[in-house]
């Protein structure tokens, strides 16, 4: 892995890029495999971008979108926010042309996780109702995982995204956990944590991410994010992600390493791994549970 990034939180409109209200690049983040766009755009008013070593997802947040990518033209349904349940999305492999159009009446807002890609997968559309849906912890630790380009859910070279939704009040990447180590049990992999905020009757929100290491790679983040803001996190231990009492969090997790294997593993900080323990006597959050059941439905 290259050396840790220089800037591990990017407020949001501080790595804007021309049509692009974030633009953050592996050779931006200082590190090798994983990168993440973000564009807003009014009903009719389309990017054309170029995939290049990247293989790309096209993933609504707001709105709906037309997306062209070679001979493929592809509508996508999108969805009215983030807390809205899961979208449909596009796959787009390496070295492509894709081109994205607002559409419906309020525009789109979209994000383009990708990862350095070894080898090309077909372009393809997914619906909604092939994303992962599922309830993870429990009382305040409660949150909602919803799985898009995970390795049981889409096929892709190294591109792994996920997205939580917490309530408010709720703890969520806790116990706090790692992976930069090639052992079993667990993988190497950067990760971006996309952050939005839901508002409240006083204005927008706000929620805190925690990032720390060891002795020997230390880092160390404690950072209020807002919509639009990101968080790099290059190695060590991440959790908590706290949303604040009466305004829910969303995040969008953007993984990728070297490995030979596309995998997700994990090691919980040992210091406060008990914590799952306690969740088997505790309900998980009502509010997730209604966020499950609706999803599915949908």
């Amino acid at each position: 892995m290259s050396q840790a990034p220089n800037t591990l939180h990017y407020p949001a409109g501080s790595a804007a890029d021309g049509a692009w209200s974030l633009s953050l690049t592996p050779e931006r983040a200082g590190w090798t495999w994983t990168g993440l766009r973000v564009a807003n755009l009014a009903p009719g008013e389309s990017v054309v971008f170029e995939t290049g070593s990247d293989e790309v997802l096209v993933l609504p947040l707001t709105g709906a979108c037309v997306v062209e990518c070679g001979a493929e033209t592809l509508e996508l349904a999108g969805r009215d926010s983030v807390f809205s349940g899961p979208t449909d999305f596009v796959y787009a492999p390496r070295d492509s042309v894709v081109s994205v159009a607002g559409s419906g009446g309020s525009g789109c807002r979209f994000a383009v996780p990708a990862a350095r890609a070894r080898s090309s997968y077909p372009v393809r559309h997914v619906p909604a109702r092939c994303a992962s849906v599922e309830a993870r912890g429990a009382g305040n630790c409660s949150r909602l995982v919803i799985g898009y380009c995970m390795p049981d859910t889409l096929d892709a070279d190294r591109l792994m995204v996920c997205e939580v939704f917490t309530p408010g009040g709720n703890w969520s990447s806790f116990p706090p956990h790692k992976h930069d180590e090639d052992r079993e049990g667990e993988s190497v992999l950067e990760e971006i944590y996309y952050f939005e905020v839901g508002d409240g009757p006083g204005g927008a929100g706000a929620a805190f991410q925690r990032v720390y290491g060891t002795a020997q790679r230390p880092i160390d983040v404690l950072a209020e994010v807002r919509t639009g803001d990101v968080v790099l996190v290059p190695h060590g231990w991440h959790g908590p992600s706290a949303a604040t009492p009466g305004y829910d969090l969303y995040y969008l997790n953007v993984m990728a390493g070297p490995g030979a294997e596309r995998a997700w593993r994990i090691c919980d900080d040992p210091a406060h791994g008990w914590v799952r323990d306690t969740w088997v006597d505790q309900p998980v959050d009502p509010r997730v549970l209604d966020a499950l059941r609706s999803r599915r439905a949908s």
